[in-house]
């Protein structure tokens, strides 16, 4: 039986198809959002379906998650994120114990059990410091793209700091850096570090335990996955599915479950 996830996130939408009966994802999708979430689950949905040459009638089960998960297009069950990036990185790696995403708008840290459910977790959603959307504001006030900017701040050093209690305060500190004369590699540097600092403090919360994954569009930032692991003290193992679509897979389960009583 087939299954569809649709993960609408404030940057971009993903979609997943798994196959209970085989216990494997088929294919995914992830589009940059449009519009509305509806307009952006419209979308994906379609464009999955239409590449592996299904219709709708034959999915058995969706649900979807993130911040349009009551808009999908989709009759549907809707779940939180923070369970289905748990349930999703646990499927994509089974000895996973602490995740670690964070994505556009919100970064999180979970804790999940043997079969996957999360046990505890903590998340930053009321200010934008420590997520992928600061990250895109500070990489403009120094003119870099965001790859341009993890890749100096892989080349930079450790002088200068910035604040990471508000974004605000944080492209302030920026700005006064560049006015000093400080190099981009050095105000990358601090602004990677600031970032990790922040998820830092929400992983330290729900507590580290082996083994540990980071998920989420910034999880493909070397900068802050290095600094992360750096500053816990742990190296994150490797998903065995794209980390930017567990939440999509974890939605894909949960539907799963739920129609097969699981």
């Amino acid at each position: 039986m087939i299954y569809l996830g649709c993960d609408v996130g404030s940057l971009t939408a993903k979609a997943a198809l798994y196959d209970s009966e085989k216990n494997q994802l088929i294919d995914t999708m992830l589009i940059p959002v449009l519009a509305t979430a509806r307009a952006s689950s419209d979308k994906v949905i379609t464009a999955l379906l239409e590449k592996n040459s299904l219709t709708a009638s034959r999915i058995t089960g969706t649900c979807s998650t993130g911040y349009g998960r009551f808009e999908c297009s989709l009759p549907s069950s809707e779940k939180s994120e923070i369970s289905c990036h748990g349930l999703g990185a646990f499927w994509s790696n089974p000895k996973v114990r602490t995740i670690i995403d964070i994505g556009g708008q919100d970064s999180k840290a979970m804790a999940v059990d043997e079969i996957g459910m999360v046990v505890n977790f903590v998340m930053n959603d009321k200010c934008a410091a420590g997520t992928g959307r600061v990250l895109e504001v500070l990489a403009a006030a120094i003119d870099c793209s965001l790859p341009e900017m993890a890749n100096a701040a892989l080349k930079g050093k450790g002088k200068v700091s910035i604040s990471n209690r508000c974004s605000v305060f944080m492209e302030q500190d920026v700005l006064l850096l560049q006015r000093a004369g400080h190099s981009k590699k050095e105000i990358s540097f601090a602004i990677n570090e600031a970032v990790a600092d922040r998820v830092k403090g929400l992983a330290k919360v729900v507590g580290i335990k082996r083994e540990v994954a980071i998920s989420g569009g910034v999880s493909k930032n070397p900068a802050i996955v290095r600094g992360l692991e750096r500053k816990l003290g742990c190296s994150f193992v490797k998903l065995n599915h794209d980390p930017q679509l567990m939440g999509a897979i974890g939605a894909a389960l949960f539907a799963a479950r739920t129609a097969e009583g699981k």
